[in-house]
């Protein structure tokens, strides 16, 4: 029999596997077997913790999302005011454990493969919600509501397109390149917005 709380670890060592194969692949087109060599276990061993590859490929997502929202809470505490916590939502997307070729590679993979799987899609919803939630946490404090809305949907759509460019090596931005331009049009976008919360604020 196992020993107690293999089970764990060895989910996690198949998780671990999933995305350093998707990593070197680039793409969703792996197998059981494949994943399973590179975690140490055998096929059977991999099925019987996780049934079929899709299983194993949404549990893998779902630890992406748990770490992702993990290192935003923490992030988010330590944040001292509304800006603040804008700069940390942003750096933790970009942080050395967000922001590295196998995770870049299945983030990219995940978003083709989930024009197909409803599940995968229903994952990358909650992604997109938690994304909108914590910069509106702060981007509500700093521009008019309608503005704020604008703006996280343009700090989100500037994250994704770093991520694919990353992906992609299309210019392959670094990190701080791109925290530094999302930086710039948020400062681009609170200019612009603070004669509006300037009116709105103002007595008749």
């Amino acid at each position: 029999m196992p020993k107690l709380g293999m089970q764990p670890l060895r989910r996690r060592a198949l998780i671990d596997a999933t995305l350093s194969v998707i990593g070197e692949r680039g793409s969703l087109d792996v197998t059981m077997s494949e994943i399973a060599g590179r975690a140490g276990v055998s096929s059977a061993l991999a099925h019987h913790y996780f049934g079929a590859k899709d299983e194993l490929l949404q549990a893998t997502m779902r630890h992406l999302l748990a770490e992702l929202y993990a290192d935003a809470r923490q992030a988010l505490s330590s944040a001292p005011d509304p800006r603040a916590r804008i700069s940390a939502v942003v750096a933790v997307n970009f942080s050395d454990k967000q922001f590295r070729p196998e995770t870049i590679a299945a983030w990219l993979a995940f978003y083709v493969e989930a024009q197909q799987s409803e599940a995968l899609r229903r994952l990358l919803r909650v992604y997109a919600r938690r994304l909108h939630s914590n910069l509106m946490s702060g981007l509500t404090a700093l521009m008019p509501r309608a503005e704020a809305e604008r703006s996280a949907e343009a700090i989100a759509a500037l994250i994704d397109g770093f991520y694919i460019r990353r992906a992609l090596k299309d210019g392959t931005p670094n990190a701080a390149s791109a925290i530094s331009i999302i930086e710039d049009y948020l400062e681009a976008r609170m200019t612009a917005a603070s004669p509006a919360r300037t009116n709105r604020s103002s007595p008749n």
